[in-house]
């Protein structure tokens, strides 16, 4: 839902669906909205289970069994609900790439003040001079960019400042979007490997399952 609102990823949208009653540009994410609502159901089941575990003495009793009767069907009935919204959400899940990149664009400057202000260092510079000149550009930068609705200028002021060493060609190498994902790639393959791809395996035939989803 929050990548949605940030219009990079969207759940699937019929050709028909209908995104809001009054405002028709909407494409609301009823799905993901639905398994939301779902999960908090079945969290708040727990606390039903609880209040019963703190006042039956560990006894057979009605206000045990009949508890249990509604909880724990309801819990595997909206859990698998949510699976099978999931794999539908999955199914025809839409990437826009093009804005993601517009969305690091715009805050990658920021982020590279950090790897700036070490390149300054290392050409001789005075650390705390260095990182106030930085800081001062950012909040001018910054402050352009949420109040008067400017594009970011930090780049621009960082290599106007005659203070400071960096020039266009280090720049670029610094604004290098790899700079930033750190261990995410081999993370991200440990985890295929030593966590979803068994599981995978062990559940492969259920692969290629559709949900049959009423919008």
């Amino acid at each position: 839902r929050l990548l949605q609102n940030l219009k990079e990823i969207e759940e699937p949208f019929e050709k028909d669906q209908i995104g809001s009653s009054a405002m028709a540009y909407k494409r609301n994410p009823m799905r993901s909205e639905r398994i939301g609502a779902l999960a908090k159901y079945v969290m708040s089941l727990n606390s039903s289970s609880a209040m019963v575990a703190a006042t039956q003495w560990f006894e057979r009793t009605l206000d045990d069994s009949a508890n249990k009767r509604l909880t724990i069907p309801q819990a595997f009935l909206a859990v698998d609900a949510i699976l099978l919204i999931w794999n539908n959400i999955v199914d025809g899940l839409v990437v826009y790439e093009n804005r993601i990149n517009k969305h690091i664009k715009e805050e990658l400057p920021f982020m590279a003040t950090e790897y700036i202000i070490m390149e300054e260092v290392k050409a001789g510079g005075d650390r705390q001079e260095i990182h106030e000149i930085i800081r001062q550009h950012s909040m001018e930068a910054s402050k352009n960019v949420k109040m008067e609705g400017k594009e970011n200028d930090l780049l621009e002021r960082i290599l106007k400042d005659d203070r400071l060493k960096m020039n266009t060609s280090k720049l670029a190498d610094v604004l290098d979007p790899k700079n930033f994902i750190g261990f995410a790639p081999i993370q991200t393959e440990e985890f295929i490997k030593t966590e979803a791809q068994p599981i995978i395996d062990k559940y492969s035939e259920l692969i290629g399952l559709k949900a049959d989803l009423k919008v």
